[in-house]
């Protein structure tokens, strides 16, 4: 089930862009256009981006700004991407990232 807001009080109602398909963790997900990664993954029902290095605990969204880590993840094979600033493109692979991005093998550690 989708969680969007579809009618904001100050913003007006959500306009009708078209839909591109990412893949999250293998999962097939449908995201808008020219929205951020971590906003479509909320609106698909993920709670949590990634987990911090030495406690492997759960994190989501932060700051949404682009100035913590809070919401980095693995895109494309590039890890650490702040998703809560990056747009999501059409066929994206988006995968939760456990701890640092490695860049060797495509994997986290």
């Amino acid at each position: 089930m989708e969680k969007r807001i579809t009618d904001h009080p100050v913003l007006g109602p959500l306009e009708d862009v078209k839909k591109v398909t990412i893949f999250v963790d293998g999962e097939l997900l449908e995201a808008r256009e020219g929205e951020m990664i971590a906003a479509a993954l909320f609106a698909n029902g993920r709670q949590y981006l990634r987990k911090t290095v030495k406690r492997h605990e759960p994190r989501g969204i932060y700051c949404a700004i682009g100035r913590c880590t809070d919401c980095v993840m693995m895109v494309n094979g590039v890890p650490n991407v702040r998703t809560c600033i990056t747009e999501v493109q059409e066929g994206m692979d988006i995968r939760t990232q456990d701890g640092l991005g490695d860049w060797s093998d495509g994997e986290t550690v």
